[in-house]
Parts: C-alpha cells; structure tokens; sequence
C-alpha cells in the first residue's frame, strides 16, 4: 500500500507523458492509457529508461469498454487506484486562436459534439467508473487537465491575457470540465480524495505548438503537484503553478 498507483490518460506523448516522468519524484507507478500501442509501447521503454516504474494500458477515452477494462485491469492488480490524470483530449481545429471552426456564431453541431465527446462526457464516464477504486486508496487524488482557456472569467473580461483568444468549442469544454471539478469535489467533500482542474500552461506539445512559450517539463508540474497534494492540501480548485485561477 505504500507505493502510488496512478492512471495516466494519453500518457504516450506531451503533457501524459511528462506527467508521467514527474510521478517518477513521488515513487509512483505510473499506467499510461494509449490509443495508439506502438507509440504506448515506445513510451513506455522511454519511462523505464528513465527509471519510472511504469507500465502500458491500450486505452481510448471514447470507448465504454475500455473504461471498464481500466476498472477490471486496476481492480484485479492492485484493488485500488491512488491517482487519476484525466489528461487526454484534442483541440479539433484552430487552437488555440479563432476561426470559423470554433466560432460561437458558426461552429458545426457535429464539432462540438465530437470535442465534448472526449473533453467532458468522457472523462466524466471514466472517472465514475474509476471512482470506486479511488475510494479504496488512502488518499485518492484526481486531476482534471483543464485550460486558462476554460475561464468565464476571463474571457469575459477586456483586456486579459485570454479575452482574444475565443476557441468556443474547446474553451467551453474546459469550462464543462471545471464545473465537474466543482460538483466532484462537492460530493467527495466527506472523504480522503481531493478534485482539482489544472491549468498546464502554454506548454510546447502538439496542440500548444513550438510557438508555446513554455517547455514540457515545466508544464507538466501543475498537473503532479495535484496528483501528489498532502492531506491538507486544497480541493475543488482551478491552478496553476501553485496559484489559484478564477473560474
């Protein structure tokens, strides 16, 4: 019971994986879900190569049957789960500017659904269905990748740093994530497991771009500070870097 066992989602690459590498520092073992095996598995001999304790899970957010495969693998292994990293998720389109793809006035009904698909409704569905192993861990924590980009308020501001930024279907998807934090942590509030959205940063991965003023490594120390938060550590809390965001 001493050793962490956390569930990294879209742990093959960018902020997963890095994430991945940072939970090296709390002496976790560390699962990272991939859709895709062969780039699962050449992640997976890098995290061994760095010395993470890690391990491979073919996994698809979007897919029911590998939530409940999730459940089954971590209850018949370990009977619990320390930590949950609901990291996977996609821009589908520009990102993080403006265009017709995610404006407001334009966007398609069917890109919205698809975002929403993998951005909220599933990580939602996957986080109750883990929900009861978490229970069983001394000090459940869940983390919720969300974005600055999900803030109301700020985007409804002039002149924050976001208040240009307009990405409607992602942005809203955060947004939708946040309040699942909020309503998680609510719920939760009578027991050990602690809820928080993080804000990564602008961070150079596939979807920041190498225009992304921040490097990987220190993007992906958000999202571990909350994996690993002590007993008196915050819930149902919006952060980054260490700093509270408004909602």
């Amino acid at each position: 019971m001493s050793q962490k066992i956390a569930f990294i989602t879209g742990g093959n690459r960018g902020l997963g994986f890095q994430t991945a590498l940072e939970l090296k520092n709390a002496g976790a073992k560390v699962v990272i879900g991939s859709r895709d095996i062969a780039e699962g598995e050449k992640a997976l001999a890098k995290l061994r190569t760095a010395g993470v304790d890690a391990e491979l899970l073919h996994f698809d957010i979007t897919k029911a049957a590998d939530h409940k495969a999730a459940y089954d693998y971590f209850n018949s292994k370990y009977g619990r789960l320390d930590i949950l990293v609901n990291n996977a998720g996609i821009a589908a389109g520009v990102f993080p500017g403006t265009g017709p793809e995610h404006s407001a006035t334009e966007i398609s009904a069917d890109l919205l659904h698809k975002v929403f698909e993998t951005n909220f409704f599933a990580q939602v569905a996957l986080t109750d269905t883990l929900l009861p192993l978490l229970k069983k861990s001394p000090a459940g924590r869940i983390v919720n990748l969300s974005s600055i980009l999900g803030s109301l308020t700020l985007h409804a501001t002039p002149g924050s740093p976001i208040y240009d930024a307009k990405s409607f279907a992602y942005d809203a998807s955060k947004t939708a994530l946040n309040a699942f934090t909020v309503h998680l942590a609510y719920d939760l509030r009578d027991t050990k497991i602690k809820v928080n959205s993080a804000h990564p940063g602008w961070v150079k991965t596939d979807m920041g771009g190498a225009q992304a003023p921040m490097e990987l490594s220190e993007g992906a120390k958000t999202g571990a500070a909350l994996a690993t938060l002590p007993d008196d550590g915050p819930t149902g809390g919006f952060f980054h870097l260490g700093k509270p965001l408004p909602w």
